[in-house]
């Protein structure tokens, strides 16, 4: 059975890979996660006092901070469940941005910085809102208060990568509940070429939640191809994770490792889905220096592989070790994990890492001039019968990138 011809616009996507994910507002002023307003019962009027110190730094500097990671888009929260919005509602209501001590629209800040430093900005949208009286009280006539503001968003920044949604795992039901029909359709009028993801949640890791949507979510979850065989339409997916365990700011010291986000970010483009991971700033919009630091060793990883996570698109994988191979038009790329050092066995414990020869088993493509990406030092390598051996030298004592990527040019191109 064949599969769909994907639409441009989803092919560019594809070849972002690697994002960021931004979760800010009112709740970065209190350092509480995300869901502070709701888990934590505050009061309204005292929650909403917090307009009187948002005044974030210029949203350029943040933008700056993120480019550093490698990544080609960022994911921006323009309303979260709070109903705050960084964006200018043009009356449809002054619990806004442009309101409070800032002054002034964050989303068009962000935009116009992105487009600065050559980032594609996708825009957050939640659906479920526990500011918005007409959530609870009357659904229709929050979904036409949910439509108005998702037009500014679509109308007055210019062309965006796309918009992302979450919420609608708050509300189930038969029939089209949240009214996605009109809600897409709105989307696609201002937006054609914008991507449209809506967040599945938790419980419904990589489902399709309309046939509108082009990209799944796997939110925290591990990364598996997609099954495009009887899909009308090509669709594409994302892995979205935060570095800790919350997605706003937090006094939490639970945070990921660039190892293990590294390899996160490797397992994520082998079954061929974008991998988007979150930072939390703080409430004057900056960083915090664990942040900076891991976005910036991931950069330096990036710097050197990120070729083969752009480019790549996956083709093979080991059934008994975790190495895999990217393939893209014109070259292989060979992931070779838990590689060990050149290293006197008593300065340093290899522990379970290995280096020598390695077969890709079924591997059919004609390859030449196999090198590490990180040095150009070449590779020896041979065909087999059943596939494509190839001789992985170690680390050299001092270095060690967790994930280290081999290329190989293609012959016959």
């Amino acid at each position: 059975m064949s599969i769909p011809e994907a639409k441009q616009y989803i092919k560019d996507f594809e070849q972002l890979g690697f994002g960021v994910f931004v979760h800010f507002g009112l709740y970065s002023l209190l350092g509480e996660g995300e869901w502070t307003y709701e888990l934590n019962k505050w009061d309204y009027d005292k929650y909403r006092k917090l307009m009187d110190k948002f005044n974030p730094r210029p949203m350029i500097e943040l933008v700056r901070e993120i480019k550093k990671s490698g990544a080609k888009y960022i994911t921006f929260t323009t309303r979260h469940h709070d109903g705050f919005s960084l964006y200018d509602t043009c009356g449809l209501n002054d619990y806004d941005a442009p309101h409070s001590a800032a002054g002034r629209d964050i989303v068009r800040e962000f935009v116009d910085a992105c487009r600065e430093e050559d980032i594609v900005p996708f825009l957050y949208h939640t659906t479920l809102d526990w500011w918005h009286k007409d959530f609870k009280n009357d659904f229709n006539s929050y979904l036409k208060y949910l439509r108005d503001s998702v037009e500014i968003l679509c109308t007055r920044y210019g062309k965006i990568g796309g918009l992302w949604f979450d919420g609608n795992w708050s509300k189930t039901g038969e029939g089209d509940v949240w009214q996605e029909d009109e809600l897409y359709a709105l989307i696609r009028k201002y937006q054609p070429d914008a991507m449209i993801i809506n967040n599945t949640g938790l419980t419904k890791l990589g489902e399709l939640g309309h046939p509108e949507i082009d990209a799944v979510t796997c939110e925290r979850g591990n990364a598996s191809p997609i099954k495009r065989e009887r899909m009308k339409k090509y669709i594409t997916g994302e892995v979205c994770d935060s570095i800790n365990n919350f997605w706003g700011v937090a006094d939490d010291y639970d945070i990921k490792s660039p190892k293990v986000l590294i390899e996160s970010l490797s397992n994520t483009r082998s079954a061929g889905l974008n991998y988007l991971i979150n930072v939390g700033p703080c409430g004057d919009g900056s960083l915090d220096n664990m942040s900076k630091a891991i976005l910036e060793t991931m950069g330096k990883w990036m710097d050197k592989y990120g070729e083969a996570i752009y480019n790549g698109r996956p083709f093979w994988r080991s059934d008994v070790a975790s190495n895999f191979v990217l393939k893209a038009e014109d070259a292989a790329y060979f992931f070779c994990f838990k590689l060990r050092f050149s290293a006197n066995e008593n300065a340093i414990i290899d522990g379970d890492k290995w280096a020598g020869e390695f077969e890709f088993k079924g591997f059919g493509l004609d390859v030449e001039n196999i090198r590490w990406m990180d040095n150009g030092e070449t590779l020896e390598f041979k065909k087999t019968d059943s596939g494509l051996k190839i001789n992985f030298t170690p680390y050299r004592y001092g270095s060690d990138h967790v994930v280290r990527v081999a290329k190989g040019d293609l012959k016959n191109i």
